[in-house]
C-alpha cells in the first residue's frame, strides 16, 4: 500500500468515526434494558448493525433474541449470554449493570433510533463513496462502469428504504377505505377501469384494468401476436395518459429484449399511419403517405412511453432502470418482452437449473410490482407441447421452464389465433375441402383470443379480438358473432 492510499484509509477512518454518537446508543440501549416493551418501537428502525460500538451491537442483538424468546432481557441474563468466563467478564457485566442504571426518559426510544439510523446510513455512503473510487479505478476488473453506476444505485436505493417496513403494516379500516376509493374510482370512468387501461374494451371489461401491484403474465407461441398485443397496450396507456389522464392512462416503461426501439416505434407508426410496416421498411411508399407520416410523428412523439431495447439486460439492471423512471417520469406501468430473454441478478452466465433462474426472475418482477406500485406485464413463450395437440389452445401447463411463473402471477393470459393455424391447412384449390376451409377461414380472419387462464381478482374465461396482421394492430371486435363477456 502507498503512502497516499494509507493517508486515504487514516482520512476515512476519522470520517467514520465522526459518524458515531456513543452517548445516544448508550441511552437507547439503558431504555431497552429498563423497558423491554420499547423494542417494539425500534424494533421497524434499527438492525444491530446500525450501532457503531461492537459491543453495543451485541447487546442489542441479544436483547433482540431474548425478547423474541419470549424472555426477559435484564443484567442477568444479559451477562450470562455474553459473558465467557475470560478476563472481560467482570467489566461487561459492570457496564451492562451500569446502562441498566443509567436515568433516561423512555418516551425518547424513537428519537434516539432514528438518530442511531441516520449515522449508520451516513457512515455506509461514506463507505459507499470509498468503495466506489476504488472500483472504477481498477481496470483489472471485468466490471464495466456501466455495472458500477446499476450497483451502487442498487445499494442507495436499499439504504433509502431501510427502517420503512412499518409502513406495509396497515389498520384493516385504513385499507377498506382505500378499497372503497379504488370502487369509486372504476364506478366513475368510462367502462369501470380502476387500474391502467388496455384501450380494448372487452379486455378491460374483464380485468378491470391492469391493477397496480400485479404481476401479468402474457403468453403465447411465436407468431401468435404477443409483441403486438404487448405494443398496442403500451400505446394505448400512454395514448390515454397525454389526451385524458383521468381515464385510467399511464406513462409505461417498455423493457425489449428482442426488438430494437426502432422497430417498435415502426410498428405503431404502421399503426397510425395505416400502412403495414413491411411496406415502409421496404420503402413502398407514395408521395403522399410522407405528410402522414410527418403528422403521425410529431403527435407520437409526446406520448409518455419510454423504450428500453437492451439486450441480455440482468433483472436487477431492469429493476434500477424501472426506478429511475419511476422518479424522473412517474410511469404507471411497465412492460417486458420477454422475461426468458433476462438474465438472472447474480450477473453469472445462464446456469444449468433454468428452471430456478426463472424462478428468480418472476419473483424478481412481482416485487417490483409491489415495490413500485405499477402492473407489470411480463411476456412469456409458451413449450412446444402446444403444438402436438389438436386443440392448440395454450393452458398452464405450456408455461415454459417453470411453474413458479404461475405461482406468481396475478393474471395469466394466452394469446391465441386460429387464423394461424388455419391458414396452414388450405387444401387444394377446387376441391370441396378447399370451399370448407374458406368457409373455416372466414370464421376466424382478423380474429385473436385472449384465453384468461388465471385471476387472482376475477373471472376467467376468453376475450374476441379484432386483429390485423399487416398492421399487427390490435383492436375491439364489434362483429356480432361473437359475444362480449357479460361483465
Amino acid at each position: 500500500m502507498t503512502a497516499l492510499n494509507v493517508v486515504q484509509v487514516q482520512d476515512q477512518e476519522s470520517h467514520l468515526q465522526s459518524l458515531y454518537n456513543l452517548e445516544v446508543e448508550q441511552s437507547l440501549l439503558s431504555i431497552l434494558i429498563q423497558n423491554n416493551k420499547s423494542l417494539e418501537i425500534v424494533g421497524e428502525i434499527l438492525r444491530s448493525e446500525c450501532f457503531g460500538e461492537e459491543m453495543h451491537q451485541q447487546l442489542y442483538k441479544t436483547i433482540l433474541m431474548l425478547v423474541e424468546r419470549g424472555q426477559v432481557a435484564d443484567p442477568l441474563t444479559l451477562a450470562q449470554q455474553l459473558t465467557t468466563s475470560g478476563e472481560g467478564d467482570k467489566e461487561l457485566k459492570a457496564y451492562i449493570a451500569r446502562l441498566a442504571a443509567t436515568p433516561v426518559s423512555l418516551g425518547n426510544a424513537r428519537h434516539y433510533a432514528e438518530i442511531i439510523a441516520d449515522l449508520y446510513t451516513r457512515r455506509e455512503l461514506v463507505g459507499l463513496s470509498h468503495e466506489l473510487v476504488e472500483g472504477v479505478k481498477d481496470f483489472a476488473s471485468d466490471l464495466t462502469g456501466v455495472h458500477h453506476v446499476e450497483s451502487t444505485e442498487q445499494r442507495l436505493f436499499d439504504l433509502a428504504t431501510q427502517g420503512t417496513s412499518e409502513n406495509a403494516v396497515k389498520e384493516f379500516g385504513d385499507a377498506l377505505t382505500e378499497a372503497i376509493a379504488l370502487a369509486e374510482t372504476a364506478y366513475n370512468r368510462d367502462g369501470h377501469v380502476v387500474g391502467v387501461t388496455s384501450g380494448l374494451d372487452d379486455l378491460d371489461k374483464w380485468l378491470g384494468g391492469f391493477h397496480p401491484s400485479d404481476l401479468l403474465i402474457l403468453a403465447g407461441r411465436p407468431s401468435m401476436g404477443k409483441t403486438a398485443l404487448a405494443t398496442n397496450i403500451a400505446f394505448n396507456a400512454a395514448k390515454v395518459a397525454l389526451e385524458n389522464p383521468d381515464k385510467g392512462g399511464a406513462g409505461v416503461a417498455f423493457f425489449s429484449l428482442e426488438m430494437s426501439a426502432e422497430q417498435l416505434a415502426g410498428r405503431l407508426l404502421a399503426q397510425v399511419v395505416e400502412i403495414p410496416s413491411d411496406k415502409i421498411r421496404r420503402g413502398e411508399l407514395s408521395a403522399s403517405d410522407f405528410p402522414k407520416f410527418l403528422e403521425a410523428s410529431r403527435k407520437l412523439a409526446k406520448l409518455p412511453l419510454f423504450i428500453d431495447d437492451t439486450p441480455a439486460l440482468s433483472v436487477s439492471a431492469l429493476r434500477t432502470r424501472a426506478r429511475r423512471l419511476k422518479r424522473k417520469h412517474d410511469i404507471g406501468m411497465v412492460i417486458v418482452d420477454y422475461l426468458q430473454l433476462l438474465q438472472p441478478s447474480t450477473g453469472r452466465s445462464r446456469s444449468e437449473n433454468r428452471v430456478q433462474e426463472i424462478s428468480e426472475i418472476s419473483r424478481s418482477l412481482k416485487a417490483l410490482a409491489k415495490e413500485l406500485h405499477v402492473p407489470v406485464i411480463a411476456l412469456s413463450q409458451l413449450s412446444r407441447a402446444v403444438e402436438q395437440r389438436e386443440d392448440k389452445r395454450p393452458q398452464l401447463s405450456d408455461l415454459r421452464e417453470s411453474g413458479s411463473i404461475e405461482q406468481d402471477a396475478d393474471v395469466v393470459m394466452f394469446v391465441f389465433r386460429e387464423e394461424y393455424y388455419t391458414a396452414r391447412k388450405e387444401p387444394r384449390e377446387g376441391t370441396e375441402e378447399h370451399i370448407k376451409w374458406q368457409n373455416e377461414m372466414n370464421e376466424v380472419m382478423n380474429v385473436a383470443e385472449v384465453i384468461i387462464g388465471k385471476q387472482r381478482h376475477g373471472p376467467v374465461g376468453t376475450v374476441r379480438l379484432y386483429y390485423e396482421g399487416p398492421l399487427t394492430k390490435f383492436g375491439n371486435l364489434s362483429d356480432e358473432r361473437f359475444q362480449n363477456p357479460g361483465i
